[in-house]
């Protein structure tokens, strides 16, 4: 079948239904993160409600896929380049919702969608679809609180990704903290404003008590204040929804799927949330860190690089840009600065590959020398 023109690089939401509407099938492939996985699923449920047969999956890069043998009809990339249509803006998400409204209107869930453009931390209002005022119409609305997605308070502070502070992965300590002040353990539905105000100040203020934190950290935090929460939404909050998301997306992408989908995934893929989130702040904990004339570099051979690069920019590096150096794999995000062109320059360097998402890129390495790469990445910088 005819596709639509992929060349304009942002292929809106009527083009990618058009594309798809005929198709005997349709395959979706992902980029590992919330964003792209949530535009997956809110496609893929319209999809299926439209009667169009399709395959979902996720890749830390989508291009690999597209070589595999197949019999869709169509191949849609989301999040990245690539295939015969491409959800490559960054959020993703509103696109897909677009989509899916011009599929099958009833289907398109902008409860995941808007848990898809926190999770690309952006802004609800910024895109030119309906997706905020739908949002809002499916009982998403904004109360005082943290975005965590779990009822239990002690465990979702704990565990959050969308903040870095002294306490991060130690439930005793948020236990304690709650306690002396008098705040409530459990999200029930009596909790009054009071006390969420209260919880939203206990959590910004750890954010930057160690005096570590540079000063973008008070507007990161702000991301996990004042929360959606949605009567269509599987977790306590939309943001707690979106951080599930984008955990899932990098360390279980097939619960990551089926969650997306609609399957009853919601405690597995909470797990793998804790997991995620423990294990990306011992690394921010522990990092071996260096700091440079624009950048910080750190040095892990156990963190989730891509979450590991995003908490140091945001609650450690002193500096605009962040490298972070695993095992086969780097990460690096930037504050106003093109790290997506530095860290491109330096897979070339070492045989690897990367790709770009706002203001964080990935890449594939095939070198085990870290100094090598933090001096390309600082001249990519340059």
């Amino acid at each position: 079948m005819a596709a639509a023109d992929p060349s304009d690089g942002h292929a809106p939401g009527a083009s990618v239904a058009a594309a798809c509407r005929d198709a005997g099938l349709v395959r979706l492939v992902a980029t590992s993160d919330g964003d792209a996985l949530a535009a997956t699923g809110v496609l893929a449920r319209a999809l299926s409600a439209a009667g169009i047969p399709f395959q979902a999956s996720v890749r830390s890069f989508p291009g690999d896929a597209l070589g595999d043998g197949t019999d869709a009809d169509v191949t849609v990339t989301v999040g990245a380049t690539g295939g015969d249509v491409a959800l490559d803006a960054h959020p993703a998400s509103p696109a897909a919702y677009a989509a899916a409204r011009e599929l099958v209107p009833d289907a398109a869930d902008p409860t995941l969608a808007l848990a898809g453009v926190l999770a690309a931390r952006a802004a609800p209002g910024d895109d030119p679809t309906t997706l905020a005022e739908d949002a809002t119409a499916a009982g998403c609305e904004q109360r005082p609180g943290v975005g965590v997605p779990t009822a239990d308070l002690v465990d979702g502070l704990a565990h959050t990704t969308f903040v870095y502070t002294p306490d991060s992965g130690d439930t005793e300590a948020y236990r304690t903290a709650l306690a002396e002040r008098d705040l409530p353990t459990e999200r029930t539905a009596d909790i009054d404003d009071d006390a969420g105000r209260r919880l939203a100040s206990l959590l910004a203020f750890d954010a930057v008590r160690s005096g570590e934190a540079p000063p973008r950290a008070a507007d990161a935090v702000e991301r996990a204040l004042r929360p959606h929460a949605g009567a269509r939404c599987p977790f306590a909050t939309v943001e707690g929804y979106a951080g599930v998301l984008d955990a899932v997306a990098r360390r279980a992408p097939g619960t990551g799927v089926a969650l997306a989908l609609g399957h009853d995934a919601r405690e597995a893929a909470l797990d793998a949330w804790r997991e995620h989130a423990s294990a990306a702040h011992r690394a921010v904990r522990a990092a071996d860190t260096s700091r440079y004339d624009g950048c910080v570099a750190v040095v892990t051979r156990t963190g989730p690089v891509e979450t590991v690069a995003r908490l140091v920019r945001d609650f450690r590096s002193p500096e605009p840009a962040v490298l972070v150096v695993g095992d086969g794999e780097a990460a690096a995000a930037g504050d106003a600065v093109d790290v997506g062109a530095a860290l491109r320059t330096t897979a070339a360097t070492a045989n690897g590959t990367s790709h770009a998402r706002g203001e964080t890129a990935y890449a594939r390495l095939d070198t085990s020398d870290p100094a090598g790469l933090i001096d390309a990445f600082r001249e990519g910088l340059a």
